[in-house]
């Protein structure tokens, strides 16, 4: 009997730090899951701050907003490529594919390029510009004023990089840049091109883009999350620039997921 109780103490003695590192474990697992899902939250509500920032403010005041704290520029694009990942399609990816099934000699100018990844996919020699720079290939500026001389570029690319409010100003800089017959090639989040949903109207974006000196070759509204528009600059210069009707872009504003 003694035998049978002494035993059972010790069964006890030792289940029970075993029990307890079980329940710590748990413990510790949900309060790290917690604080990642926290973090994930805080992370996300940067984003979308910054995100807004950048639709609602002018390039120079963005190009200031950055200089002041260049961590925000890391936190913006950390948020955008999770954001992109919920994208069935990325739109640099079939402007990499368009690029690929041409020379690789043309000139490219990627405005807004984020992360450069175009230029990192593709043999052609591309000018990747954006607000911060991380990279050596990637020069910070406005871009409604980049160094590149005029005439010089075949290719100007904004891929979801029309944010903001003198978002016009961007695309005289590409014309400004560009050979005649040049390519402009713009990716746009589909609802910022929607009347449906208080976007501005697609055929009257395209025709200030073509007052602007350049002829609308191609408009794809296949895909559901966003519009890929080709243009080409005019051989002889046409248009004084002035009275040219630009809509207004409204912001993307991501909800909160």
């Amino acid at each position: 009997m003694k035998e049978t109780r002494s035993r059972k103490r010790k069964r006890e003695k030792h289940g029970k730090p075993q029990n307890m590192a079980s329940a710590s474990s748990k413990i510790t697992k949900s309060s790290s899951n917690f604080l990642d899902k926290m973090r994930a939250r805080l992370s996300g509500g940067h984003f979308r701050m910054i995100n807004e920032k950048l639709y609602t403010c002018t390039g120079d005041e963005a190009l200031d907003y950055f200089k002041e704290d260049p961590s925000l520029f890391d936190m913006y694009h950390t948020g955008y490529q999770e954001q992109m990942s919920h994208w069935p399609e990325q739109p640099v990816n079939i402007i990499t594919q368009w690029l690929k099934a041409r020379s690789s000699s043309l000139v490219v100018a990627d405005f807004g390029c984020g992360d450069a990844r175009l230029a990192k996919n593709v043999k052609n020699k591309v000018f990747s510009f954006d607000l911060v720079s991380n990279d050596p290939s990637v020069i910070a500026c406005d871009m409604s004023n980049t160094p590149l001389d005029a005439s010089s570029i075949d290719v100007a690319v904004f891929c979801l990089s029309l944010m903001g409010t003198n978002f016009p100003s961007y695309l005289e800089e590409a014309h400004r840049v560009l050979k005649p017959s040049g390519w402009l090639l713009i990716a746009e989040v589909k609802s910022r091109l929607d009347p449906n949903t208080g976007g501005a109207d697609p055929k009257m974006f395209s025709k200030a883009i073509s007052d602007l000196g350049f002829t609308s070759t191609l408009k794809d509204f296949s895909n559901k999350m966003f519009v890929l528009l080709y243009f080409q600059k005019k051989e002889k210069e046409t248009s004084t620039r002035k009275g040219i009707e630009w809509p207004e872009l409204k912001p993307c504003l991501y909800k909160r997921r």
